[in-house]
């Protein structure tokens, strides 16, 4: 049986993807995009954390939770209105709620009354709807500390929708519910089962405990309370069963018709204390008055007419369609499973330059199995990549607490609106993804957007909106981060860059160039250090972490109108498909995503302008065209120049450039190895890769190439040599 912390950490892992459904839920609702499904979602999120946090004893948690759910189910049922001052209480809500999580998991201890002004707020939000929200269940003052002290409750007096008007006739239910411990593990209440009972009617529910074992065999995870309920309703039965379908499978049910003569006056019942160990007394026991009917023993599992085909529960699918199961895995044994198929690429690598040197008679059949493995491999190492590709939701979710944390310091109205959530990328990259987003967003709130009364006097609505997306895009995944903010002030940054010595003061710098000034190490804008901004520290800190990625940071500015920075980084870290290229005596791997082309031109296609290392004509357009050997120093071949190639590549910015090198040896996946760890950064050098034949080759950077082209000094000698690749 899996230990406590095992559970414990399962269920704080169930609750980061219930923190993060109720995120996006409640965003969605604030910006008109949600509905009644999205409030069920929340919903389900919240009662998701408290059911399981009750199991555990997180008694604070689960009492915030409860007044959190409490307003929910208000909104779900039509009780309470979806106001924005409300939502902005439920947005509050959840940051308190994730707070709770955290410091639960932590084992932290949390003050008395963290979170009251929240609270206090969703309470008013309960007491404008009448007071009609807790739906039954345990009043909020007796469940928050979860002391079971004896207190007698009218079911009546609970909040719930009006039972029935008794009378002759009416159906009368005997229910025996016993869950099993998959319930509870699914983070299924069994209180919210006899809630939605008495929804139906009057119940009387009497709580068996006589299972509980003695305190040192208690297992957490093991349900030892059952209950006996008569339920009187004029419903039929299929209302009745309908309560117990999410749950069906994972308790033991008898539904049994037993009408009276005469109908009977509402019980009262009685919240007794059991002297439960902790994790148990999450679950309050109901018993009932001594006048209740006797318990009947308890019968094997019953499923109702109305129970939906195995492969159908839980609706939503096809007929027939079984639902998609999950597993958890450890990341460490995804990451050495990554590691064994990186050395598996090399292997076979080095077999295939094996067979190449073997005579042709003998390396056929060999050719022909190697291709199946090659196949295989790939195949085999798309699956481990899609393993370890999570979506970048798992970051962007914690950004609108951020932006409504620095709105409310700055005094701002700012929106973050979302897009492209579930584009997955490398989960090596989400994890060193998160610091550079709040860096960058909190500027944007604290630097970029005005003050609501500076927006209107611009004719701007006094509401900023930053808008964070991601998507892929030539084999990479490009994250923006946009603000309609008033964008640089690029005569105030040229001026504080060169008070503080970053620039010379007869230095003439481009727009482009002034608006980077704000990445570089030491510069602010800001006029006072507060714990927001100030310090110097910040952007250039993004862009080191961008670049240690393997990726690179744009930023572009309208004056007035907004600023727009743009992260380009790799999907993977691990495995990428290379070409493998010739210049001179050296062989490098440019990665296959950067390249749009790869040809011979002929004499016409090249011209050799003034002021540029020379021109290719391609396809109505003129690319720019440089020597490979003369950005990374090496000699180039002494061979013709009609067999050198011009590879044309994407710079990620829209731009291209031509690179001209003397052979291309093939396509070949490759795996990728650090060499900043040993040997630092290399200018034009991403990474390093081992061959088939053993040797190691560096892996370009084909945006940093691309910067250096543009800072190689232009000669004619230079002009001269790279317009020559092609002449016939």
């Amino acid at each position: 049986m899996a230990s406590l912390d095992d559970l414990k950490k399962t269920f704080f892992d169930e609750c980061d993807e219930a923190m993060q459904q109720i995120e996006i839920g409640l965003t969605d609702i604030r910006s008109g995009e949600g509905n009644d499904e999205t409030i069920n979602a929340v919903f389900r999120g919240v009662h998701s954390v408290k059911g399981g946090a009750g199991i555990f004893g997180f008694e604070q948690l689960v009492g915030f939770a409860h007044v959190f759910e409490t307003v929910l189910d208000g909104l779900r049922n039509g009780s309470l209105t979806a106001t924005p001052d409300n939502l902005d209480v439920l947005l509050s809500a959840s940051d308190v709620l994730s707070d709770l999580v955290q410091m639960s998991r932590g084992g932290e201890t949390i003050a008395e009354g963290f979170g009251a002004e929240v609270r206090s707020g969703l309470e008013q939000i309960i007491e404008q709807g009448g007071g009609g929200g807790d739906d039954g269940d345990i009043a909020p003052a007796e469940f928050d500390g979860l002391d079971f002290m004896p207190v007698a409750v009218n079911l009546d007096d609970l909040g719930a929708e009006d039972a029935p008007v008794g009378g002759d006739g009416r159906g009368v239910y005997k229910i025996v519910f016993r869950p099993k411990p998959e319930m509870l593990k699914k983070a299924n209440e069994p209180l919210y089962v006899l809630r939605e009972l008495r929804k139906l009617g009057e119940a009387e529910i009497e709580a068996n405990s006589d299972d509980l074992p003695a305190l040192t065999d208690i297992e957490v995870d093991v349900p030892y309370l059952w209950w006996t309920i008569t339920l009187r309703t004029e419903e039929p039965r299929a209302k009745v069963e309908e309560v117990f379908e999410f749950v069906m499978g994972d308790c033991d049910l008898s539904i049994e018709n037993d009408t009276p003569p005469a109908a009977v006056a509402a019980p009262q019942v009685v919240i007794a204390d059991t002297a439960m160990p902790e994790a148990v007394a999450a679950l309050p026991v109901i018993e009932a008055p001594s006048v209740a009917p006797a318990m009947p023993a308890p019968r094997a599992e019953i499923k109702p007419a109305m129970a939906k085909p195995e492969g159908e529960q839980g609706g939503g699918g096809g007929r027939g369609k079984p639902a998609a199961t999950t597993t958890r895995i450890e990341l460490d044994r995804i990451d050495r499973v990554v590691n064994m198929v990186g050395e598996l690429v090399i292997s076979q690598a080095m077999l295939g330059q094996i067979v190449q040197d073997l005579p042709e008679s003998t390396s056929m059949r060999l050719i022909q199995i190697l291709d199946e493995v090659a196949h295989h491999t790939r195949e085999l190492k798309d699956s481990v990549m899609s393993m370890r590709a999570q979506p970048v939701g798992s970051v962007f979710q914690r950004m609108p607490r951020l932006v409504r944390e620095v709105a409310a310091k700055t005094h701002k109205k700012v929106r973050l609106e979302t897009h492209g959530e579930t584009t997955e990328v490398d989960r090596s990259i989400i994890e060193r993804l998160g610091d550079p987003l709040t860096h960058i967003i909190r500027n944007s709130v604290d630097h970029g957007v005005e003050s609501p009364s500076a927006r209107i006097a611009a004719g701007k609505p006094e509401e900023g909106v930053i808008r964070l997306s991601a998507e892929h895009r030539g084999g990479r995944i490009v994250i923006e981060i946009k603000d309609d903010g008033a964008g640089v002030n690029s005569e105030r940054v040229l001026k504080i860059a060169r008070e503080k010595g970053l620039v010379g003061p007869d230095a003439q710098l481009t727009e482009d160039e002034i608006n980077n000034l704000i990445m570089m190490p030491g510069f602010s804008t800001a006029e006072v250090i507060s714990d927001i901004s100030g310090r110097g520290v910040g952007m250039d800190v993004v862009r080191s972490n961008i670049q240690d990625l393997g990726g690179r940071i744009t930023l572009k500015s309208v004056r007035g109108q907004g600023m727009t920075i743009q992260l380009a980084l790799p999907l993977t870290l691990a495995v990428m498909d290379g070409m493998v290229i010739k210049v001179g005596t050296q062989t490098y791997v440019m990665p296959l995503s950067a390249i749009v082309e790869c040809l011979r031109p002929s004499r016409g296609e090249i011209s050799a302008l003034i002021g540029t290392h020379g021109m290719l004509q391609l396809r109505g357009e003129f690319v720019p065209i440089i020597l490979l050997s003369d950005l990374l120093g090496v000699d180039s071949a002494s061979g013709s120049n009609s067999e050198r190639v011009v590879i044309v590549t994407d710079n990620g910015d829209g731009s291209r450039i031509g690179l001209v090198v003397d052979e291309l040896l093939g396509h070949q996946q490759v795996v990728i190895k650090s060499i900043e760890e040993s040997y630092g950064a290399v200018p034009g050098i991403a990474a390093a890769t081992i061959l088939g034949n053993g040797r190691v080759a560096f892996i370009l950077d084909v945006e940093k190439l691309a910067e250096l082209a543009a800072q190689t000094p232009i000669t004619n000698h230079a002009t001269s040599r790279a317009a020559q690749p092609a002449l016939n």
